[in-house]
């Protein structure tokens, strides 16, 4: 609950710069006085151009836009304000809980949550304005991106660490905790690049915005503990049954078994970033300023 209201937050903050100036903008008037001829009149059967005020694109703030969808980070939501005619300054967060079961490892059977919870911001730049194709540097300032899980191992079952083999007492069966953090570098350069203006440049106030990129959080980290329970040199659980907690031999091989899952995960420094959504944009349309032709 609270990682939603951080990003209801994130939203409202940009919603309330963007609207402020909106306010500011619209109070003023971008109109040109029409033509008149030499007399101070206008001049009988000729036309005219009056220019009115048409698109926000060169209203730096006077347009706000809010979305919503799915990426690869959870559900996600964003919060976007129009800086010029090429750049957006576009807050984001995601959130996501998923429950983890029936996943084994080395014997050892885990279950818990993978949690997703990130924020960050980007500026959103559009080289061709009155076209959606952009291109967004940007940073995660907040990342919990992580998966916590219980481990046990079934009385009289075996498992194994860096290669040896233990037997899980019946009477005192082996359990532990464990987690993969996703947030070593934080915060995180971001970079990615899409279709689809959360604030058209060419009017109209519904959006479809695409992205794809990627996160640059650092490889992800592994941790691993057994907490209570027995290993035994036999299924039966009758021979050398020793306490996992404190026992010296138990702990030196899962180190060793944690360093090859750490090893496994090394090359995965980097957070695929896919997402697509629906946006509505808000706002003044004054800004820039097209001909519209008055008879007299």
């Amino acid at each position: 609950m609270k990682r939603i209201f951080f990003c209801l937050a994130l939203i409202l903050m940009a919603a309330t710069a963007g609207l402020s100036a909106q306010q500011q903008i619209a109070s003023t008037s971008d109109s040109v006085p029409p033509p008149v001829s030499g007399d101070g009149g206008l001049t009988p059967g000729r036309t005219f151009h009056e220019w009115t005020p048409r698109n926000s694109a060169a209203a730096p703030f006077s347009r706000v836009a809010f979305g919503g969808g799915v990426s690869s980070m959870g559900i996600n939501l964003q919060a976007a304000v129009i800086a010029n005619r090429y750049i957006n300054i576009r807050g984001t967060g995601n959130f996501f809980d998923y429950s983890l079961t029936n996943i084994s490892t080395n014997g050892l059977n885990l279950s818990g949550k993978l949690n997703f919870a990130t924020a960050g911001t980007s500026v959103d730049f559009y080289p061709f304005p009155n076209h959606g194709f952009r291109v967004s540097p940007g940073a995660l300032f907040y990342n919990q991106n992580q998966a916590t899980a219980t481990v046990v191992a079934p009385g009289g079952t075996s498992f194994s660490l860096d290669g040896y083999t233990y037997y899980s007492s019946q009477a005192n069966p082996v359990t532990g905790n464990g987690n993969v953090i996703l947030n070593k570098t934080n915060p995180a350069f971001t970079i990615t690049t899409g279709w689809g203006n959360m604030i058209p440049r060419r009017g109209g106030h519904l959006s479809f915005p695409f992205e794809i990129g990627a996160a640059f959080v650092g490889a992800p980290t592994v941790n691993m503990a057994l907490t209570s329970g027995q290993v035994c040199a036999d299924p039966a659980g009758t021979i050398g049954c020793q306490n996992v907690v404190g026992n010296s031999q138990v702990n030196a091989n899962l180190q060793a078994q944690v360093a090859k899952y750490q090893n496994n995960l090394n090359p995965f420094h980097i957070y695929p970033i896919l997402s697509t959504g629906v946006a509505v944009s808000f706002g003044s349309h004054r800004g820039e300023a097209s001909p519209v032709t008055r008879s007299k």
